[in-house]
């Protein structure tokens, strides 16, 4: 059974990450969000790997203490011979921190007018003892434009995060602050910001109802890398025994493709700030694919929306367009048929579309959806509610693709898509935006894996004005248009119990007595305007020969 976990809106740690963003935020000025978002997620970085670094060299002290003493267990590994070596830091997937770049040196130097300076000094100095690292880090503290001293503020504010002992490590504290940084930049920044940042929600929909467990992962849009973080916490979450008998392990290959230059770096250091190892490139994934010959087990993805601008002139004669050459204004399908391609005979994609790729017959684009759909790919269709989405009104859907149909994993389902209509769904966060709670991920992830025989979830059954496994033969019928509402139905109205005699006369007395106060207030207020001499008067006999 899916058991999506939930953030916890009102828990301490949200409030002490919602304190942490208000006091950084106060600092930022007339900085414009997308400058000062690599500020502080740089800082906040350079807080986690320099408090690793610490508590590395804290249980280093203590090993070589105790083999001092001759109390050290026999593990088989040697002590620690030197406090500076530092592979004795990589051994536990640590960076080695350089003395310069140490976050209790900085933090002391705050309040001086080179701060920026020396800030920039640490990143390269981590940059060069790391080479997983290089050209990764922000290095522009030093910038003229940046106030040094609200920058100095800022390194105080960051160093309120606290992250060494278990119980920090346990919740992955500055991983949450990173995060929920992510997210308000995202929504600072509006439509730009949307970008990087896909609601977090929609990503654990996503993982919840993939449930990749162990092979590769890919993602050719992976923005910061919030699909691959939510992967491994998934498998971290169900490792216990809960929906697979114990038996998960983060046993996943990450590959991950992103465009944007400084969303790759955010994304780089986001897996590295909680040891995420993966092959993440910079680069189109249309016009220079870094990862040609991938066959993945799992495809997340959230490529951007309706892109016009994409390039199909130079790819026309593109080996990935098997279905059809998607139109010259609009990448949807270029998409589509990107993970198809990068797909394993046996692999699932899960992505995020706009809604008009289920049904838009333009530019080929029905013909594109048609052959996909008759060559027995799609597995699943959600339709989502709106106003989850900060960063734009276009309302979405969730497609899921599956070659193991063809393969015969679940032969009973051949031939047949099941259609969710979740668009009542989710609670209002603030004034304009919803999120999906926890159990509505858990009742659209379980109705998916018993739709596709997850013995622990119980029998499908069809339920009006939600679900409906349709068949091929269904699909036919309505042009391959693949919109969840021409399929479930509606949802069954609930009765009242009341005859129909009874309520017939209540709602006609009813609405004569609403036309009687009608004609009443209508008489008051002609009343009232005779007596401010405005009062009704006879139209005016029609002048002779008209």
């Amino acid at each position: 059974m899916a058991s999506a976990t939930g953030r916890g809106s009102g828990d301490a740690s949200s409030d002490y990450r919602r304190e942490l963003w208000q006091m950084a935020d106060k600092l930022r000025g007339s900085m414009d969000a997308a400058e000062y978002k690599h500020v502080v997620l740089g800082l906040v970085f350079l807080k986690y790997v320099s408090d690793a670094f610490a508590e590395r060299r804290e249980e280093l002290e203590q090993e070589m203490a105790a083999a001092r003493a001759g109390r050290l267990a026999d593990s088989g590994v040697p002590p620690p011979a030197d406090l500076d070596e530092p592979d004795e830091y990589r051994r536990a997937n640590v960076f080695w921190v350089p003395e310069e770049a140490r976050w209790e040196l900085l933090q002391s130097k705050a309040r001086q007018p080179d701060i920026g300076h020396l800030i920039d000094e640490a990143m390269d100095a981590i940059e060069r003892a790391n080479p997983a690292l290089d050209g990764v880090l922000p290095k522009d503290y030093a910038w003229p434009a940046l106030d040094q001293t609200r920058l100095g503020q800022v390194v105080d504010v960051v160093s309120n995060i606290q992250v060494g002992g278990g119980d920090a490590h346990a919740t992955d504290v500055l991983g949450g602050v990173y995060e929920y940084f992510l997210e308000q930049f995202a929504l600072a920044e509006g439509r730009k910001g949307g970008e990087f940042y896909t609601p977090r929600s929609v990503v654990r929909l996503l993982v919840e109802m993939l449930a990749p467990y162990r092979g590769r992962v890919y993602d050719p849009c992976c923005g910061s890398a919030g699909m691959f973080v939510q992967s491994v916490e998934f498998i971290a979450a169900h490792a216990t025994g809960n929906g697979n008998g114990g038996k998960a392990r983060a046993d996943i290959s990450i590959y991950g493709q992103e465009s944007n230059y400084t969303t790759w770096r955010m994304a780089l250091m986001n897996l590295a700030i909680r040891a995420i190892e993966g092959q993440i490139a910079h680069g189109d994934s249309f016009h220079h694919d870094c990862h040609p010959d991938l066959r993945a087990d799992y495809i997340l993805a959230n490529p951007p929306f309706n892109v016009k601008e994409w390039g199909q002139e130079r790819l026309r004669d593109d080996r990935r367009w098997v279905y059809g050459l998607p139109p010259k204004g609009n990448a949807n399908f270029a998409w589509v048929q990107h993970f198809l391609h990068h797909l394993a005979p046996r692999g699932t994609a899960g992505f995020v579309l706009a809604n008009g790729s289920m049904s838009s017959c333009q530019s080929g684009e029905g013909e594109i959806r048609k052959n996909i759909v008759e060559d027995d790919l799609v597995d699943c269709i959600v339709a989502l509610p709106g106003q989850l989405f900060r960063s734009t009104q276009i309302p979405v859907c969730l497609w899921f693709l599956s070659k193991g149909r063809r393969a015969g994993d679940y032969r009973r389902r051949n031939g047949e898509v099941l259609f969710i209509d979740a668009r009542t769904l989710g609670r209002m966060i603030d004034r304009t935006r919803r999120e999906l709670t926890a159990d509505d991920i858990a009742r659209i992830a379980d109705t998916y894996h018993a739709w596709r025989g997850q013995a622990d979830c119980g029998e499908y059954a069809d339920v009006p004005g939600f679900c409906k496994s349709a068949s091929l033969d269904d699909v036919r019928r309505h042009q391959h248009v693949l919109t969840p509402g021409r399929y479930v139905g509606a949802a069954p109205q609930e009765e009242d119990g009341e005859p129909f005699e009874e309520k017939m006369s209540r709602l006609a007395a009813q609405w004569r007595k609403q036309r009687a106060e009608a004609a009443r207030l209508d008489e008051q207020i002609e009343a009232n305007l005779t007596a401010l001499g405005f009062g009704a008067t006879p139209p005016s006999d029609p002048p002779a020969g008209a």
